[in-house]
Order: C-alpha cells, then structure tokens, then sequence
C-alpha cells in the first residue's frame, strides 16, 4: 500500500511539473511579443524625444521633408497636443468625475430600487459601446446643436461619456467593499445621512474610487476616434475651449498619414504608452494601499 501510495505521489508531482512548465511557456509566448513592440517602440521612439518635443508644436510637411532629407532630428514636437489633451481631459474630468462618483453612490444606497437598476444597466450597455459611436453621439449633440462647429468643448463632452461608465461602475464597486459595520456605527453616534456619505464613506473608500478616475482617466487618453468627429485638431497651441483643438493620438494619426514624419509617430507613441501605464501603475499603487477595503 505504501509503495504504492508514493507511486501515485510521484506520478502525480511528474503530472503537475509538466503542467507548470507548459503554463510558463504559455505565459512566455504572450509575454514575450508585448516585450518586443515595447522595445521596438523605444528605440525607434527616444530618437525624437527632447526639450523641443514637448514645448514646440508639430511642424509642417516641408520642415519634416527638409530634416529628413539631411539626416536630421525632425524639428518640433507635440506641445500642441499636449495642450489639447490636458484641456479636454480636464474638462471632461470636471463633468465625469463629480457626476459619476454621485450615480454611483446613488446606486450604492439604492440597490434594490427600480431606477437604479436601469440606471445600472444603462452603464452597463455604455460601457460597450464603440468610442466612434460615443464621437458620433457627441457630434450630433454638440458640434451640430451647441457650439455649431468643432472644438475642445465637444471633445470633452466625448470623453466624459467615455469616463461615466468606468467611474460608476468602479464607486459602485467599492462601495460595497466597505464593511456595513461603518455605517451602523455613524448612525449609531446619531451622524445625518449626508455626512455619513462624505465624511465617512468617501474618505474611507478615497484610494478605490481614485484607482477608478485613474483607470478612466487612462482609457480616454489615448482614445482619437470620438476626437476625429469633435476636436478636429489644430496645428497651433490653443486654450480655448470653443475652438478646435489637438490631441496627442490625433497627432500620431496626423503624423502617420505623412511619411516625412513617421519618426514622429513612434516619439509620440512612446510618450503616450509612457504615459498611460504610468497611470495604471498608479492606480495599482493606490489600491495597494487601501486601508478599510
């Protein structure tokens, strides 16, 4: 019997080494072509990267054309981009972000009601949605019916609709991470409803729902479509949030549609996937540091 029971041992440690290499070369089969686009991107990309990069706008055809006949770096950068985003990523922060965390409180504290359910599914089939589809949406509302042309305001409105189903969903979430003990407690102490919510619950869940505005801040960064149909782009910096504006992804579309400035593209590229996954890997730092949830 003992025989074999260590029989049976070593067939079954045998069965599971073979399983665990099979499954780390799984991992290294996806692993390793995300490895070589990122390092691909590099060092095609850290060529173009300067001072220049970030604080000159995107230069003409005939400048690229001029430098890349001579061998030189590409004069310019993405400075008007980065404006661009930075103005209606703010903006669209400023909707999203207080409208979001609100609804998905709402849905916190009326789960079993009828409204919030739709309201829940609504979110839900948005989420899925096509971002050409949300631009199309925010073409017809506000570029033909409000601001009667293209500019920053509607590139915003695109991405605050692109951002409420994250910051939803993810308030919602977390939420109902927090133990119930909490809010019997502030009730118990005889806290009003209203500052039970945003003295008690929003601070004890603050790192979830800031790893939330994180992850959709991340997404509509690099989002160009909806951009396309409300933005346009401009080749000039521009603060103005009732003209057309850039964006860094509409840039890299820009410059990929000239061959004079495709070292542009991969610069631009590669600040941007910089970028986002530094977000991310804030937004992990954060939840990593959740005290309560």
């Amino acid at each position: 019997m003992q025989i074999e029971l260590k029989d049976n041992i070593k067939r079954r440690n045998r069965t599971n080494g073979r399983f665990r290499y099979l499954i780390i070369a799984g991992a290294a089969v996806t692993v390793i072509p995300i490895f070589l686009i990122v390092g691909n991107l590099a060092l095609k990309g850290y060529r173009q990267i300067n001072i220049a990069f970030f604080t000159e706008p995107a230069p003409d055809t005939f400048q690229a054309m001029t430098a890349a006949s001579s061998g030189e770096i590409i004069p310019g950068g993405i400075a008007n981009g980065l404006t661009g985003s930075l103005l209606m990523v703010l903006a669209a922060s400023l909707l999203a972000i207080p409208l979001g965390l609100m609804t998905g409180i709402y849905l916190y504290e009326n789960r079993e009601k009828r409204y919030a359910g739709i309201i829940r599914s609504l979110t839900e089939i948005l989420q899925g949605v096509p971002s050409i589809i949300l631009g199309i949406i925010a073409y017809i509302w506000v570029v033909k019916n409000i601001t009667r042309g293209y500019s920053a305001l509607a590139g915003s409105v695109a991405l605050t609709i692109m951002m409420l189903p994250l910051i939803i969903r993810s308030t919602e979430e977390t939420m109902l991470m927090i133990p119930t003990t909490i809010r019997e407690a502030a009730f118990a102490l005889g806290v009003p409803y209203y500052k039970m919510i945003y003295k008690i619950l929003i601070p004890v869940s603050f790192s979830g729902l800031a790893t939330g505005v994180l992850l959709a801040l991340s997404r509509i960064l690099g989002e160009t479509a909806p951009l396309m149909l409300t933005a346009l782009g401009s080749p000039s910096i521009s603060f103005d949030i009732t003209k057309p504006v850039s964006a860094v992804p509409l840039l890299i579309w820009d410059f990929y549609n000239d061959p004079n400035m495709v070292n542009l593209v991969w610069s631009a590229s590669l600040f941007l996937m910089v970028f986002v996954l530094s977000m991310n890997l804030l937004s992990r730092r954060i939840a990593s540091k959740r005290k309560y949830i």
